[in-house]
């Protein structure tokens, strides 16, 4: 793997090997457990597909008592273990270790209620973010967060990551929409965490799992809400000759009030890329496209439509196009949607990053990434959740070519550092992982980190669960209250200590 270092594999683990595979096969009878080194490639890396590992042994329950019993019987033993949904994770979060359990929750597939009068779906993990919308639809509901992937991605894995979407802006992310989940924690004991009403008595616990990237415990049940679709939607194609145009235009639709449903952009090279793919009718000679879609009663979206096109014209906007019907909505929304396998037609390979800025940083960033781009002497095309700031640039590379990998992470290391610079932060969707690990410094000091990691203490203090992601060094819980001594002198030299 390049780039990375994880936690060193336990001898005595590995040792154990065989006997660890019998106890899962008694756990998990059946075929639910895969440890034939062939069967397992297919579980040896997630979406951010440069880093790849084979696990100890791949496990797959069915039952939340297996996953209690699978989870106690590595907590008593010391055996690590990685949760993984369906592997769509864009920063190693699911990536798993030599010596460690992947427990993988695909067969929680089933949608367990759908309540109306709530307007609630409780769902296993395994069901996909899509599954939800579909289950739902007919009766003129749907789920709002709505990742690139989500065709293919779990909503646990929705949990884990805290992921979003193009109608995150106006909806929000996976956190306004989880009301309760049931999760099973490192000893085996299971816990559920809000439920179907508005708020929960004590602390937020459901806010802390949410995002928590499979360290805190494994999620086996969700409830999430669901939403009336609107009356009316209809989107605009903008195009404008700078993506920095293309960015102030965003910064004063937002300004003027406006909150659109979905407000996404893309550079050149990626409108390029995305027309050839999916043909939506895109203009080609523009350097940055805008989509804006706008929904809520017809008069409202028509009211709308006008003050936004205004606002693209004072900022020097060379097209304007409004969708006519459903279809030619989503033909807009199908190119955006394509557009990471559609640069995937243009380059052997790219990285996908993820950084977030505040809106009025975007000019300033586009053209720093330029400059980095330059630099590097490597292409980038940009997607982006506009409207919250979301970058997501895809540096353009080829593994074949020797270095061209270590430089590409380079380049995105530098373009995370600067939406630090400017006030943003590391991740907005796809998660810290593997990926962003080693960055957590320039965004936290020691202390922001240690504190963080008196949570991860609190509900896995063995740190077995999913080791070596998010935090920059591993730390044992125990490590975490030593006592510092500056220069000769402790701190609260007064206070009786035993």
């Amino acid at each position: 793997m390049s780039g990375i270092s994880m936690p060193k594999p336990d001898a005595a683990t590995l040792a154990r090997r065989a006997e660890i595979v019998a106890d899962m096969r008694i756990i998990v009878p059946g075929e639910g457990v895969v440890d034939a080194v062939n069967e397992m490639r297919a579980f040896e890396s997630d979406g951010l597909t440069a880093y790849r590992q084979l696990p100890l042994v791949v496990v797959l329950p069915e039952t939340v008592a297996q996953v209690s019993r699978l989870l106690k019987y590595c907590n008593d033993r010391n055996i690590r273990v990685v949760p993984r949904g369906s592997g769509t994770s864009l920063s190693g979060g699911a990536l798993p270790l030599e010596d460690a359990v992947l427990v993988v929750m695909s067969r929680f597939n089933r949608i367990i209620e759908i309540d109306y009068p709530n307007r609630t779906v409780t769902a296993q993990p395994g069901v996909t973010n899509l599954g939800i919308t579909h289950a739902v639809e007919q009766d003129g509901f749907y789920y709002a967060p709505d990742p690139s992937s989500q065709i293919a991605c779990s909503i646990g894995g929705n949990v884990a990551e805290n992921s979003g979407g193009v109608h995150c802006l106006k909806y929000g992310l996976t956190a306004n929409n989880v009301l309760g989940i049931e999760m099973v924690l490192m000893n085996g004991e299971v816990v559920r965490l809000g439920g179907k009403h508005l708020d929960a008595e004590g602390y937020d616990l459901l806010g802390a799992m949410t995002g928590s990237e499979g360290l805190l415990g494994v999620v086996t049940e969700v409830t999430v809400r669901i939403l009336k679709k609107p009356e009316t939607a209809r989107a605009l194609l903008i195009g404008f000759p700078t993506s920095e145009q293309g960015g102030q235009c965003v910064a004063d639709i937002i300004g003027a009030g406006i909150i659109p449903g979905g407000m996404e952009m893309m550079d050149r090279p990626a409108i390029h890329a995305a027309e050839d793919f999916v043909h939506a009718g895109y203009p080609l000679e523009c350097e940055a496209l805008l989509i804006v879609e706008l929904d809520g009663p017809a008069v409202e979206v028509d009211h709308l439509i006008g003050l936004v096109e205004a606002i693209a014209n004072r900022n020097g906007a060379t097209t304007c196009r409004t969708s006519q019907s459903e279809q030619e909505r989503l033909t807009f929304w199908a190119g955006r949607k394509a557009a990471f396998p559609a640069v995937g037609r243009i380059s052997p390979d790219y990285y996908c990053m993820d950084g977030t800025i505040p809106r009025k940083e975007l000019p300033r960033v586009l053209a720093g990434m330029r400059e980095l781009s330059e630099q590097y002497g490597l292409g980038v095309a940009n997607v982006f959740h506009a409207g919250d700031g979301n970058l997501h640039p895809l540096i353009l590379y080829d593994a074949n070519k020797p270095g061209e990998l270590e430089k590409a992470e380079a380049f995105g290391a530098d373009i995370l550092r600067l939406c630090v610079k400017v006030g943003g932060v590391l991740t907005g969707e796809h998660g810290v992982g593997v990926e962003k690990r080693d960055l957590m410094p320039e965004m936290f000091n020691e202390i922001d980190l240690d504190q963080q990691m008196r949570v991860k203490c609190a509900f896995d203090p063995n740190h077995l669960l999913n080791p070596g992601k998010v935090f920059p060094q591993l730390r044992r819980c125990a490590e975490l209250g030593r006592m510092h001594v500056h220069r000769g002198q402790m701190a609260f030299p007064d206070i009786p200590r035993f």
